[in-house]
């Protein structure tokens, strides 16, 4: 299967925490843990259990990007990635920045010009990527 999400990271899942109709799934990628925010019958349906393998799915769109070293301590969203922008795209209203990880995973994210303007981004500058629980699907095979 292909589809549109650029970015992937590839894991095992090392906890599920069940809500009354919510879970939270952790997967662990060797650098990073990523925490998805799914209903208990995606669960269930995807037979998810600690150590299966499993894959973080978060659309460019989805990922917020703050022009600094470590995670913020005030802000709700659960994945806050570190690394370098790698790369910086401007097309006409929007562009694309590539941000790699510690471990080589390459992450992109749809932002604004404007953003990027605004935070001064650019290549070899550290970065957070910051991405919601909620906007984290998960994927196995």
């Amino acid at each position: 299967m292909r589809i549109s999400a650029r970015n992937i990271l590839k894991g095992t899942i090392s906890a599920v925490k069940e809500g009354a109709v919510n879970a939270v799934v952790s997967i662990d990628t060797g650098d990073q843990v990523i925490k998805s925010d799914i209903t208990i019958e995606a669960v269930k349906d995807l037979g998810l259990a600690v150590g299966k393998e499993a894959c973080a799915v978060i659309k460019a769109s989805n990922i917020l990007v703050a022009a600094a070293e470590a995670p913020l301590a005030n802000i709700s969203a659960r994945n806050q990635l570190a690394g370098t922008i790698a790369q910086v795209n401007k097309g006409a209203v929007n562009g694309h920045v590539v941000i790699t990880l510690a471990d080589g995973v390459r992450l992109t994210a749809s932002i604004t010009n404007e953003a990027i303007d605004s935070l001064g981004l650019a290549e070899g500058q550290k970065a957070l990527a910051i991405i919601k629980a909620t906007d984290v699907l998960v994927a196995v095979d």
